[in-house]
């Protein structure tokens, strides 16, 4: 009877707590799928500036790339990469995905400094894709596994990543 309570129990929780990770994910998700909908986004414009032809759409969404990619660097180097550097043992990974931000940033700043009609201005924005999309790759293949088998809260990251996003956007707008 105990053994049939307990599996029944289990079953019963078990769409409840599908169902409350679903309710909380609208409002707000863990702290991974936050960075992973921001990955997808960014992916998307990245895919969306090479199929531009005018040079005023692609200056906007170069700016439009620019402010997110450095909103996300932002809030993984004040909030995400801290909390893991104090829950996971591998700094190597996480020295090398703080390089690649400084990297990111640096192309950032040359290609808000300049305007599409610049030489190398596409150059820029493409090869900052190819840098985004390989640490998009690192962190969702390495950091990221880590991070769900470590014992960082997920969710109370997300709500901090979450509110810091806002009023970094709130700042960029």
């Amino acid at each position: 009877m105990p053994t049939a309570s307990t599996g029944g129990s289990t079953k019963t929780s078990k769409p409840r707590t599908g169902a409350k990770t679903s309710a909380t994910a609208t409002k707000t998700a863990d702290a991974i799928k936050l960075l992973k909908e921001d990955h997808r986004e960014v992916k998307t414009w990245f895919k969306q500036y090479e199929k531009l032809d005018k040079e005023t759409e692609k200056e906007e969404l170069a700016r439009k790339i620019c402010a997110a990619l450095t909103v996300h660097a932002k809030i993984e180097e004040e909030i995400f990469y801290p909390a893991l550097r104090k829950s996971i043992d591998d700094e190597e990974l996480l020295d090398e995905a703080e390089v690649e931000h400084a990297s990111a940033k640096q192309l950032i700043a040359e290609i808000l400094s300049m305007s599409p009609q610049d030489h190398l201005f596409d150059a820029k924005v493409k090869v900052l894709g190819e840098y985004v999309m390989h640490h998009v790759q690192e962190e969702e293949q390495e950091m990221f596994p880590e991070a769900r088998k470590s014992e960082v809260d997920l969710d109370a990251l997300g709500v901090k990543l979450s509110k810091r996003k806002a009023e970094l956007m709130k700042k960029a707008a």
